[in-house]
């Protein structure tokens, strides 16, 4: 019973305003009787009994006042602030001051003597003090006391300063529940060994852990300030391999009424981990380019897509119009389009990008000026098993994107090309390199013939992080299944970049371009997919969950080229964009071959397109292929 009562009202319930105004009427009567008991003696209190009952209650009626109308009890009492204390003194002080004035000037009405404002300084004083000490009294034992101690899990925080403290001042507020601060880590000298908020700051150092251990911490939240001197250390893997789980909290400006609640922290994700440079782009330069556009973006609801949408959507286009052909994805993008964008103008558009008819349709209804072709085949074994497909959308589809923004009059085409069409070795990375031959030959065309023109850009970049069934989707599903987490081959490595940088630097380097460019990004330090695998492991806080190596799939290969080795770069204004020279094709030879290739891939004999791709690509060499009979026989 003591127990429920208890829990009631010192955990869950708060106190009624009523009694928070009780209690500090209270206060005021001691602090009267205390502070003439001081001025005098305690035997005064019985002998001034007229004089202490007039001024007790001249002192209380006034305090009533400014107690309601700076409402000083209408806080919780166990979240008072510094500017609740400021509120008290000031309420206190202008009461106080009042009821000196009164008594000066009127001490004969009141039967009281001048020697009565010594005693109401007294008072105003210990009153004030016994306020304070009342609201940092409740404040204090809620946040040592923990209710459901049990429940809770011990955490430190990883940054020290302000956004570590808002975190923990966060905590002690709406989080106490879920978990208990037990320290500070900081990478700041003058910081190590101070106590703030109650608690040590620690160094991050080899002796962490020993710390973590001995207080039983399972939790570290990392503020958002520290992400990137977590990114640059081994603090991940120090405490990963103690099963310490690392969370993080969003930037302040992300809270909901700079308040955090426990759904905001997040587990920190592989993604998080790998160590790249933030990315930066002239917004400017891309937005005098595409505000008040209209903007078509193919494979609008894929991972590229449609974040180049939400990316677009942002410097306020005239009208979007997004295509693709998956009707599910694309009803997603438009309801995310209803809940962030309603302002924007925009199209779902269901469509098949090597349907020709279909596309002259949507070009001469909308006259789109700036194009970003995102829509392709793109999983390597699924083409190698599909190869017409592979033709007839990728090839086909662009060519006949292509070729509509030269008659509708585009501005820009913005092609995205894969680092598997450097030296394919598969039929998808394959079908992307002929695309590049095609908008690449046909810009040559264009500009060799003068006078305006559809400008044609083409990006080229390896793996992005999280995109639809990629390797981390996969790998994070598999653990969750408690595995095993299968790695085609244990010394397999991959460029990756996340979705929205790669996103970021197609804009900037299309607001760059002036025709006929094929840009390449700085994808960083390539990973080991192994390596991967691991980490994920170590973050999921799983244990025994297995690696599997289950062997290359059909077209793959170990490493990735983001340029052929016949290829040089030119730099740009932007460090991680280059522009790739590579080898130029005539646009009338090539439209007829191409031609014959589409023609081809309605055979449906997969032989016979694939000897033509390698035919126009003879850098085409398969892989882990049966392909790779139509290797040897052009082998002398």
């Amino acid at each position: 019973m003591k127990r429920t009562i208890f829990h009631r009202y010192l955990s869950a319930k708060v106190l009624p305003i009523w009694t928070i105004l009780l209690m500090d009427v209270l206060i005021v009567m001691v602090s009267t009787l205390l502070a003439y008991a001081l001025r005098y003696d305690f035997r005064s209190i019985f002998m001034e009994s007229s004089s202490i009952d007039k001024t007790i209650f001249l002192t209380v009626a006034v305090n009533v006042i400014f107690f309601r109308a700076f409402r000083t009890y209408s806080n919780v009492l166990r979240f008072s602030s510094f500017v609740d204390i400021m509120r008290l003194l000031l309420s206190l002080t202008v009461s106080y001051a009042i009821v000196m004035v009164v008594s000066a000037f009127c001490s004969s009405f009141l039967e009281l003597n001048l020697a009565t404002l010594s005693v109401l300084f007294m008072a105003y004083i210990i009153n004030f003090a016994l306020m304070a000490c009342s609201r940092v009294g409740v404040k204090f034992l809620f946040e040592t006391i923990n209710f459901d101690r049990i429940h809770s899990a011990n955490v430190f925080i990883y940054g020290a300063k302000e956004a570590g403290v808002n975190i923990a001042k966060a905590m002690r507020v709406n989080l106490r529940n879920h978990y208990r601060l037990r320290g500070f880590i900081a990478d700041e000298p003058e910081l190590i060994d101070k106590v703030l908020m109650g608690v040590k700051v620690y160094a991050n150092d080899a002796q962490l852990i020993d710390a973590l251990l001995e207080r039983e911490v399972n939790v570290i939240i990392v503020s958002p300030a520290k992400m990137e001197a977590l990114k640059n250390s081994d603090m991940a893997d120090r405490m990963l391999a103690h099963n310490i789980k690392l969370m993080t909290a969003p930037p302040l400006s992300e809270w909901n009424a700079q308040t955090l609640n426990p759904n905001q922290l997040k587990e920190i994700q592989i993604e998080d981990l790998l160590q790249r440079d933030p990315i930066e782009i002239d917004i400017h330069k891309v937005a005098s380019h595409l505000e008040g556009k209209r903007v078509l973006i193919t494979g609008a609801a894929g991972s590229i897509g449609s974040e180049i949408m939400r990316q677009v959507a942002s410097f306020n286009p005239y009208k979007l119009i997004l295509v693709d052909q998956a009707e599910t994805p694309l009803h997603d993008i438009r309801l995310e389009l209803q809940d962030h964008w309603r302002d924007i103008d925009a199209v779902t558009i269901v469509a098949d990008i090597s349907n020709d008819t279909r596309m002259e349709t949507i070009f001469r209804e909308y006259r789109p000026q700036y194009i970003f072709h995102a829509a392709a085949y793109k999983h390597v074994p699924m083409m190698e098993d599909n190869v017409s497909e592979s033709i007839q959308t990728n090839v086909h589809g662009t060519q006949v994107l292509a070729d509509l923004a030269v008659k509708y009059d585009a501005e820009k085409f913005v092609m995205i090309s894969t680092d598997k069409a450097v030296n394919p070795t598969n039929v998808m990375g394959c079908s992307k390199r002929i695309c590049e031959i095609y908008v690449q030959s046909l810009a040559k065309k264009l500009m060799k013939q003068g006078g305006r023109c559809t400008q044609f850009i083409t990006t080229r970049f390896g793996n992005v992080l999280g995109s639809n069934g990629s390797v981390i989707p996969r790998f994070r599903d598999q653990i969750q299944k408690g595995g095993p987490v299968t790695v085609t081959h244990p010394e397999i490595i991959r460029y990756f970049m996340t979705i929205p940088e790669a996103c970021r630097l197609v804009l900037e380097a299309g607001s760059m371009g002036q025709g006929g460019e094929i840009y390449i990004f700085d994808m960083g330090k390539p990973v080991k997919i192994l390596d991967l695998a691991r980490r994920m492991i170590s973050l999921s806080g799983r244990q025994g969950i297995k690696i599997e190596f289950t062997g290359l799939r059909h077209g793959e290969k170990l490493y990735e080229e983001l340029l052929n080795v016949k290829e040089l770069t030119k730099p740009t204004y932007h460090s991680k964009i280059m522009i790739a020279t590579v080898r130029e094709y005539d646009y009338d030879e090539v439209k007829d071959r191409i031609q014959h290739l589409v023609d081809v891939s309605y055979t449906y004999d997969q032989m016979k397109i694939v000897a033509a791709m390698k035919d126009l690509v003879p850098e085409f060499i398969s892989k882990n292929s049966c392909f790779e009979m139509l290797d040897d026989k052009n082998r002398p």
